[in-house]
């Protein structure tokens, strides 16, 4: 029946019942009015059969479902049962009546509370959400004031933070403001409105602002808030633990009386925003918001079967934020309650027209006989949720596809923020090895097997350095960030730990058996140079460990790989990876520690290991071959041998050392080997091979 015969037909049958109980004439008959109006019990079908009393009870909910459907207020609800009585209906069908109204004011309380928790988890929600994709405090600034006008209704909303330098508060950010003088107000502590709060840690609210005397007024205040017009003023403190660190305000250029829960919920809003120009991460705080019930009043006037639907969705994402679920997660549980596949693909895989429209509206958008919700985080997109060969969609299932999306933003926000929190565990852990050294060592260990970092394996240190150019200090630093970012990446990938230090990164990564410093280092580069597409030449000490043997062994190994990276760079080999071994006698230089051994080693060994086992005098005729500036004949003399002999062991020699023995280069190395070799008497383990 259509609402308006609806409303005339109770209007009818409440004056009816007011003409009986006053005793009006000409009315013959307690159900005037009704449609069987006029008929008597007798003549009724069903007068004298034992189910009479349940056909007066049939239909009690009628009048109840109308009021819950258009919204009625809760003394409405007598209307039908004192109606009733009015009447003189049955004692049956009151009961029912009874019955029926109490099961009404359930569902209404019901429907009121998810109303309103609706409304505040939206608007949470949103806040989060607006916050999630900001970076720079600026930024961030704004979007607080912005959102507090916009959550209050009021026609300015503005921040201060405070200075502790001064010892005052100061406007920092406004939004609605048109008063230049109001814009640059500083409040000392106790002075104003503001001034109370950021000095007491506790919200304030006047409904006129220059007739209350709670607070200290002053010229240049007052004067500033006149020339706004403000009148009414609401601020609630922006608190970090114990401290104050500023006040956000919303207020009214009229006379207006904040309820409590506006006060509360600016409160709650002003804690966010504490948290994010802190640490611009939200994610924490709000995801307690997926847990609503979002426009259950659209839902609810829906069918029956659709609200049940709806709710299950939102409890199903719900429990998957809860439990740390992902999104491929989200995905499987969509897919179930939309009797549909759903999956989770990544932005350069989207359609992408569907996509951005998608992201610029805010709604699933269909694309051929699928739906596409942008899954994004202020302006940047992280993917989309695809609903596969369902072109028919009705508007609630539209509505539980983009709220499944806004649940995959928070979940990949979440893990983004996770594994930025375990980059900066892990560079905090490198730092105290670089810098802390009189750390417990059993404090650093268990930090770094938390992190499956093994302290007492052979590690490699490495300096890394960008080398794209000057084009531009922002240009520079973003380029530092990606650096920083991808060496923390391959960090947490190969069991190691990296930091941002010295306009570069350091990384110190686990050496796998058969692997080399100087493998690590070349490879290093190429990944790091990939991932920033920029050069980076990475320096690698020689291998060390364990790291907490000696309180500096990281330190001294650091900055052996710097060295060894600005050896490079002078050499002219950007962009290259090297370790302090591959430059011969200048590795010595290089080195924190002076390996001779490793140095004669590496280059006279061979032929070292070849005099011991045989019993020749190779290293002698090297000697005197170098002594008497190379030349065979004069060696021969020194040596009283023949020459064939001189050249039949320079032969060998050649083969030991490789045909290049000769140039200029090697040839200083071997010298240098030979004159330590000498003097240290330092016998170098015999090589794998001969």
């Amino acid at each position: 029946m259509p609402r308006d015969h609806l409303q005339s037909a109770e209007r009818s049958a409440a004056g009816s019942a007011a003409g009986s109980a006053a005793g009006t004439p000409g009315r013959t008959s307690p159900d005037a009015g009704r449609p069987d109006a006029g008929r008597s019990d007798a003549g009724r079908p069903d007068a004298g059969r034992p189910d009479a009393g349940r056909s007066a009870a049939d239909g009690a909910e009628a009048p109840f479902l109308e009021l819950l459907a258009r919204g009625a207020p809760a003394e409405a609800y007598e209307q039908p049962v004192l109606l009733a009585r009015a009447e003189g209906r049955p004692a049956e069908r009151i009961a029912a009546l009874e019955r029926a109204k109490l099961l009404a004011l359930r569902v209404r309380s019901e429907m009121e509370g998810r109303r309103r928790r609706e409304a505040e988890l939206s608007a949470l929600f949103e806040t989060a959400h607006d916050l999630a994709g900001l970076r720079d405090l600026d930024a961030v600034l704004r979007a607080i004031v912005q959102r507090a006008r916009s959550l209050l209704g009021t026609d300015v909303a503005y921040l201060s933070l405070n200075d502790p330098e001064r010892g005052d508060t100061y406007m920092r950010v406004t939004e609605g403001s048109v008063a230049a003088r109001f814009q640059q107000l500083r409040l000392g502590m106790g002075e104003g409105l503001g001034g109370l709060v950021a000095q007491t840690a506790r919200p304030y609210v006047t409904d006129d602002y220059f007739r209350d005397d709670r607070f200290q007024h002053t010229h240049s205040i007052d004067t500033g808030v006149r020339d706004e017009g403000l009148v009414a003023i609401v601020g609630v403190p922006l608190t970090l633990g114990d401290h104050v660190i500023g006040v956000l305000f919303a207020a009214d250029r009229r006379t207006r009386v904040f309820e409590r829960e506006q006060i509360a919920l600016l409160g709650s809003f002003a804690a966010l925003a504490a948290a994010a120009i802190d640490t611009a991460n939200l994610l924490a705080e709000t995801r307690a918001a997926l847990s609503g019930l979002e426009r259950a009043n659209e839902i609810i006037q829906d069918r029956s079967a659709v609200i049940e639907r709806a709710s299950d969705v939102h409890d199903r994402l719900a429990e998957l934020v809860l439990r740390g679920g992902g999104v491929h997660d989200v995905a499987a549980a969509v897919s179930e309650v939309l009797d549909g596949t759903v999956e989770f693909t990544e932005a350069p895989a989207a359609p992408a027209r569907a996509l951005e429209s998608s992201r610029a509206e805010g709604h699933a958008v269909r694309h051929g006989d699928d739906w596409i919700a942008a899954v994004a985080a202020g302006d940047e997109l992280l993917g989309a949720l695809v609903l596969r060969g369902h072109p028919g969609l009705d508007p609630v299932d539209q509505r539980t596809l983009e709220r499944a999306a806004m649940v995959t933003s928070l979940l990949l926000l979440a893990r983004r923020s996770a594994a930025e929190a375990e980059q900066r565990v892990r560079g905090e852990l490198l730092d105290d090895l670089l810098d802390a050294r009189d750390r417990d060592p059993r404090l650093l260990r268990d930090r770094a097997t938390r992190l499956r970092a093994d302290l007492d394996a052979t590690h490699a240190v490495l300096a890394a350095r960008l080398e794209g150019g000057t084009a531009g200090a922002d240009h520079e630093a973003d380029a530092r960030r990606r650096l920083w970012a991808a060496a923390s990446h391959l960090a947490a990938t190969r069991h190691g730990l990296a930091a941002a230090r010295d306009g570069g990164t350091v990384l110190l990564l686990p050496l796998a058996p058969g692997d080399t410093a100087t493998e690590l280092a070349r490879r290093t580069a190429r990944e790091l140079g990939t991932a920033v597409h920029e050069p980076v030449t990475v320096g690698a000490s020689a291998p060390v460990g364990p790291l907490l043997a000696r309180p500096d062994t990281v330190a001294s190994a650091y900055a052996e790989a710097r060295r060894c990276l600005d050896t490079l760079r002078l050499l002219g080999r950007a962009g290259d990876g090297s370790a302090a071994e591959d430059f011969g006698f200048l590795g010595l230089l290089l080195a924190g520690e002076r390996d001779i051994a490793g140095f004669v080693d590496r280059t006279i060994g061979r032929v070292v290991a070849y005099d011991e086992r045989r019993g020749t005098e190779l290293l002698r005729t090297l000697d005197a071959y170098f002594a008497c500036g190379m030349s065979p004949a004069r060696t021969k003399d020194d040596l009283h041998v023949h020459v064939n002999t001189v050249a039949q062991r320079l032969d060998r020699v050649g083969r030991l050392l490789g045909d290049d023995w000769q140039s200029p280069q090697r040839a200083l190395e071997i010298q240098l080997a030979l004159r330590l070799h000498r003097l240290s008497g330092v016998t170098p383990p015999p090589p794998a091979q001969a």
